[in-house]
């Protein structure tokens, strides 16, 4: 349980000290979806509960991982990089 929380945490500060780099902020938000998941699965696992809900919460991140790499792609063909430093909302 210590280990999955040290997960979360560990993915927050990466996502907070990275705020500046697209891919790699991705990256980050999807250890912090696997660790969620492996805190449910343990969770759940304790109360002999259906996995149902699991496998919806996987579904649901495949999603997002799949949205932000389709965006991620799309402002590198728009920009050439990654970096927020280049992205300009008033241009």
């Amino acid at each position: 349980m210590f280990f999955s929380f040290f997960m979360f945490f560990s993915g927050v500060m990466a996502f907070s000290m990275k705020r500046k780099h697209l891919l790699l902020m991705l990256l980050s938000l999807e250890f912090i979806n696997l660790s969620l998941y492996l805190n449910m699965f343990l969770y759940l696992s304790n109360f002999f509960f259906e996995y149902y809900f699991c496998m919806i919460f996987l579904t649901m991140s495949v999603c997002e991982g799949a949205l932000g790499l389709s965006i991620l792609v799309s402002l590198i063909r728009t920009y050439g990089n990654d970096y927020f430093q280049t992205f300009s909302v008033l241009w």
